[in-house]
């Protein structure tokens, strides 16, 4: 039985925090595949600055590209409409029926998961891997473990944390500064080239 990972998000745009989170669940999960998974319209966050799905789904793959077992999905941008994370994890155990799913979040998505839609039934089918995107929260996740880990499974990934936003990211680029440290080179040149975030 392999172990495989979902990682759903915005990704608008994906940066280098994401990667290290990828980095830090695929090493401590002894993961075979990760799957980043752009949401169409994300349920939990405001999306007046969202640029289009071919952007966003294009800079996921540069990011990932020539990184071994790391691969991109565009199952959420497919089905349109709200991306709910149970209806993704619903396919995915379909089509790793023989495998352990683990889906991963930030600490700042795992903190609301109990507000997510059937977030119990998301529990049943995958475990939940949660690494912290801030410094010194981990007492704070360990307590939401503990509240949450009658519904299922919850791994807490002790990683260095990695404070950085893609709204953070955004305004940065919008205030014409210099963003290429926070960002995968070919993404930085995504992004120059399309003139995105402007």
């Amino acid at each position: 039985m392999a172990a495989v990972g979902l990682f759903g998000g915005t990704f608008n745009p994906v940066h280098n925090g994401h990667i290290h989170l990828a980095k830090e669940a695929f090493s401590t999960l002894k993961l075979e595949k990760l799957i980043f998974i752009p949401a169409n319209i994300p349920p939990h966050k405001k999306t007046y600055d969202l640029c289009s799905n071919s952007d966003r789904l294009q800079m996921c793959m540069l990011a990932v590209e020539g990184i071994k077992d790391f691969e991109v999905s565009d199952f959420e941008m497919m089905q349109g409409g709200k991306s709910y994370t149970y209806y993704t994890v619903e396919y995915f155990s379909g089509l790793y029926q023989n495998d352990e799913l683990y889906l991963l979040v930030g600490s700042d998505m795992f903190m609301i998961f109990d507000s997510w839609f059937r977030f119990e039934d998301i529990l049943k089918k995958v475990s939940l891997a949660v690494v912290s995107r801030e410094y010194d929260d981990m007492d704070m996740l360990e307590r939401k473990a503990h509240e949450l880990q009658k519904y299922g499974k919850i791994r807490i990934i002790d990683a260095e944390a990695y404070p950085l936003s893609s709204t953070d990211i955004r305004s940065i680029i919008k205030e014409n500064k210099n963003y290429s440290c926070y960002l995968p080179e070919k993404v930085v040149q995504y992004i120059r080239f399309n003139n995105l975030y402007r």
